[in-house]
Order: structure tokens, then sequence, then C-alpha cells
């Protein structure tokens, strides 16, 4: 007989883990407390709708920050990253529900009201509920959580994003966005302006904000900067320059290169422009990081924690 302690496993691809998720995710945290279960967490490691369509579907969260944010929030500490590949594509959805029960012991599992899954997306969530409690497992089908009438969702998340409203994809994200990564050696020239930066290249297949400059938090360690942060391709000193991320700390002069770190979006100060030339973008610069510090002045929020839980 095996042993093994069952689980209550959330399903999903959690990309951005928003609010929508995090319901999800407490309901499960709550059943496995209740029922004496371990909490799990089954995602995959690459968007569903991009393998099966091929088009690309730029990310909210890597994996890795993924499961990083289910245990910050809610002390999960077993997340499941599966393969998304021809097989799980083609699964019946029967041995998709079969393979919770059997490989993974599932004593119960919660999913959303929009949850499909096996082959052609034919698992419902009526259907996941129904075989559930044919095989004795527990099931919780989670319905749609609004924010001012609008269903909290990564698409919508990633909408407001390309449109560069920062704040409120924070609203539904629960926290701020972010992009992580080590910091690279740029061209030197905002030592050369006056306003040394950090320079980061996102990876390809994350979503990259609306071209612009922002407030944001810099993020090393367990140390907060508050920064202006320019995404974009730098016109004014590039032709077919690279997208970068580069954001000058308002109050420090650090050397990280070689550092990991995070960078969180607050709020967009202006879209990304040309200028006719290296002065005018000097001057533009100390506009910019002296419209951040009179954000950073009016919400106080440098060091503050925006997670709603």
């Amino acid at each position: 007989m095996d042993y093994t302690p069952r689980k209550v496993i959330a399903l999903g691809f959690f990309d951005g883990v928003h609010l929508g998720h995090q319901a999800l995710l407490r309901r499960a945290a709550d059943r496995a407390a209740e029922k004496g279960f371990t909490p799990a967490v089954f995602t995959f490691d690459r968007s569903p709708r991009e393998f099966v369509t091929g088009v690309p579907v730029p990310l909210l969260t890597t994996p890795e920050e993924r499961r990083q944010a289910v245990r910050e929030l809610f002390s999960i500490d077993e997340v499941i990253v599966a393969p998304f590949d021809w097989e799980m594509m083609t699964m019946p959805w029967v041995d998709f529900v079969l393979m919770l029960a059997q490989q993974y012991r599932a004593g119960w599992v919660v999913a959303g009201h929009d949850f499909h899954f096996g082959h052609k997306n034919s698992g419902t969530p009526t259907l996941l509920a129904r075989k559930a409690a044919q095989l004795g497992i527990g099931c919780d089908i989670i319905p749609a959580v609004t924010l001012d009438g609008v269903t909290v969702s990564s698409t919508h998340i990633r909408q407001l994003l390309e449109q560069g409203n920062a704040e409120e994809a924070c609203r539904f994200l629960g926290r701020p966005y972010s992009l992580s990564g080590t910091v690279r050696h740029g061209k030197g020239l905002g030592s050369r302006l006056g306003a040394p930066t950090i320079n980061l290249i996102p990876p390809e297949d994350h979503l990259v904000p609306a071209y612009g400059v922002y407030a944001a938090r810099v993020k090393v360690d367990d140390k907060i900067f508050p920064a202006v942060t320019n995404v974009g391709v730098r016109p004014t000193v590039d032709v077919n320059g690279s997208v970068t991320v580069e954001s000058h700390l308002l109050d420090e002069q650090l050397g990280l290169y070689g550092e990991t770190c995070q960078v969180e979006f607050l709020h967009r100060l202006r879209p990304e422009r040309r200028f006719d030339d290296l002065e005018a973008l000097r001057h533009q610069i100390l506009r910019d990081a002296e419209e951040a510090r009179s954000y950073f002045a009016q919400t106080n929020i440098v060091t503050s924690k925006i997670v709603e839980n």
C-alpha cells in the first residue's frame, strides 16, 4: 500500500500569479490545512497556447518566478513544473486526471472556472469535478475574480503593460510587474550624462512594458532602491538598437555588474522619444529623475510591500 501523503493540487499555468491565481492558491492552501494534506501546484514549463498555436505569448513570469511567488505568498513549497510537449498536448483528459491521482497522489484538486486540459482542451471544470468524484478526490472550482467588473486574467494584464499602464497592472497582479536579470556593461553613456545606469537585457520570451520612462524600484538582494528606468531602444544614441532596460538609482551609485537585480515598474512618466542631441537628452534625464522623486515622495512606496493577499 502506498502511504505517501496525499496532496491538494492547484492546477493552472499561473503566469503572473495574479489576483485570480491567488484566490485559487489560497483555496488550495486552506484545503490542505483542513484535510491534513500537502499543498502543491501543478503547472507547465511553457505556454500551452503558444505550443499549440505557434503564436508567441510573451510571459509575465518564468517558471522559477512563479515558484518563488507561490512560496512567498502562500508557503507552498511543492511546485510541479511539467513539460508541455506533444505527449501532454495529446493526452486524453481522463488520463490527465488519472495522472494527478496516481502519479501525484492528488486527494483534492483546485482549478479555475476556465481551466481546460487534455487533447483539444476537451477537459472542462465540470468533467474534472465529475471524474474526481468518481476517484474519491475532492474538487473546488474557483469562480472568476473581478476588479471593477473586469475579470482578472494574464491576457488583460499583458494588455495593460503593453499600454504602459503599470499602476493598473499592479492592481490586477497584486504587486508590481517586474523584470529580473544580470546587470550588464553598457556603453557608459549614462555616466557621461551624469546619470549612471544599471543595464538589463530582458529575456526574449518575456513581456517588456511599453517603451518609455518609469518610476521604478530596483531590488538587489534584500535592498530596495528608488530608480528611474528607461525601457526601449534608445533612439537618440542607437540605430537599430536592441531593447534594453536601464535604471538610474536616484540616491545611490553602486557597482552592480554581474549582480542579479529585479526592476519593478510602478508608474510610467512618459513615452520613449528621440532627442535632437545629447544635451537635450541630458536635460530630460534630469527632469525625469525629479519627476520620479516627486512620485515617490507623494506615494511613499519605495520600501512598502505592494501585495494584496
